[in-house]
């Protein structure tokens, strides 16, 4: 006996769609194929003299049998490796299946997807491939999807952010990316003059310049040297040439999934800032930059590796982009940062001056140094906790720190205020803390 009605619904329901995964560009295996090789350098490395015992003792033809082993076998393994790897976007995730020999299947729930950079690197560019690179809450490390063509990529990704916006999976291809509105541009001329002007370029270089002459004559020892040397030139290129190439051609745009920051000379990257969850902006004034009115402006964001916002620009310019990441939020001036109590020179001399404290009906702003000032903004519905800090030399002169940390485990202090001010901040702070989370933005996308 059959109840009426129960059959056609059933036969009304309409079937589940088949999941369809797909693998990478076919470029991805030669990516793969350097593992082998990676290892035999890396053994090479490790055991350099007797690496060089083993070389002394082969002959031309061993040399070239071991090539002939050794090349096929990074080619199979590449292959391989690219064959057992898979991926496919359903409902409500994103499934990575990879593994020759352990397999490991990701889901990566749409919703809990921030960010999605994409990355092309100088080789990449040249085959028309691009990586995805996915920031995820909860996770300290990024998965990510590389290589792809470089418009299936950027399709793919303007499917995933649809999707976890709300959008239907019929529509979500429809969607497209999202049109951006340009902001900020970083002139090459202005980037590579701050660079000349950052005092740890100029740090960096004395550095490797100085010291491997002193341990030289010191030590006469070559690989003492060379130990010492080769680090502090690598110091002082990423702080001056790694710096132009990569912050090269910084372009800031607003969309409607958040600020998209391009930028990259050699290697191209095309990073997004969530929407709310920039949980500090920092406010960066070298020295030398004073005098041209330039400020740097970072980020903390949580479970995001993104750091940067503007590498060098007009404190004005970058005070407007400042406003389009912490909507409503005003950058105090100068004038509005009350110092700590003159007493505070009883523990920190001189440097105390460069202290300073501001608080406002949206944002926490504590500013700190003498010759690099940096003002950290921290919207109040960000404040995680609020600690108060008094040793006993504070104590003696009735000063107190008062620290704020944020979700991006990240905290911003206010040092050496009065005592009877910092119980006051301490107190009042959580009150606004509490009430800026009600009013806060939404953290998704396209919302």
């Amino acid at each position: 006996m059959t109840t009426p009605g129960v059959d056609d619904a059933v036969q009304e329901k309409p079937e589940k769609e088949p999941v369809t995964e797909r693998r990478l560009h076919p470029i991805t295996p030669l990516r793969r194929a350097w593992a082998p090789v990676a290892v035999v350098i890396g053994w090479a490395v490790h055991d350099p003299d007797q690496t060089q015992r083993q070389l002394t003792r082969l002959t031309t033809t061993t040399l070239l049998i071991a090539l002939a082993v050794i090349v096929p076998a990074a080619a199979l393994y590449g292959f391989l490796t690219w064959w057992f790897t898979h991926f496919a976007v359903t409902d409500t995730e994103l499934r990575i299946r990879t593994g020759l020999l352990f397999r490991r299947t990701a889901h990566i729930r749409l919703e809990r997807i921030q960010a999605i950079d994409v990355t092309q690197p100088l080789l990449a560019r040249v085959a028309g491939v691009a990586k995805l690179r996915l920031d995820v809450v909860g996770t300290d490390k990024k998965d990510e999807l590389a290589f792809l063509g470089e418009r299936e990529a950027r399709s793919l990704r303007a499917e995933l952010l649809a999707r976890a916006a709300g959008f239907a999976p019929e529509t979500a291809h429809e969607v497209g990316e999202a049109p951006a509105r340009e902001l900020l541009h970083t002139p090459p001329r202005d980037l590579a003059l701050s660079l000349v002007l950052t005092g740890a370029t100029w740090g960096s270089l004395v550095a490797a310049l100085v010291v491997p002459p002193l341990l030289w004559m010191a030590t006469h020892s070559v690989w003492t040297v060379l130990a010492t040397a080769l680090p502090l030139l690598g110091a002082a290129g990423a702080s001056s040439v790694g710096r132009f190439v990569t912050e090269y051609d910084w372009t800031v745009g607003e969309s409607p999934d958040g600020l998209r920051i391009d930028h990259g000379l050699l290697d191209r990257t095309h990073e997004t800032v969530p929407p709310g969850r920039v949980q500090t902006v920092r406010i960066v004034e070298p020295l030398l930059w004073r005098r041209r009115g330039w400020v740097r402006v970072e980020l903390d964001v949580a479970g995001s590796s993104n750091s940067v916002l503007v590498p060098v620009a007009p404190r004005e310019v970058a005070e407007t982009v400042v406003a389009r990441v912490l909507p409503g939020v005003t950058v105090p001036p100068l004038s509005a940062l009350s110092r700590p109590p003159r007493r505070a020179g009883r523990c920190v001399p001189v440097w105390w001056r460069g202290y300073g404290l501001a608080v406002t009906d949206s944002v926490f702003a504590a500013r700190q140094g003498l010759l690099r000032r940096s003002l950290a903004l921290v919207p109040h519905a960000k404040v995680q906790s609020v600690r108060l800090a008094q040793g006993p030399w504070e104590r003696l002169w009735r000063v107190a720190d008062v620290h704020v940390d944020t979700g991006a485990n990240k905290t911003v202090t206010a040092r050496l205020r009065d005592a009877q001010e910092a119980a006051e901040l301490l107190k009042a702070q959580a009150e606004r803390s509490r009430t800026g989370r009600k009013g806060a933005r939404p953290e998704r996308w396209m919302v």
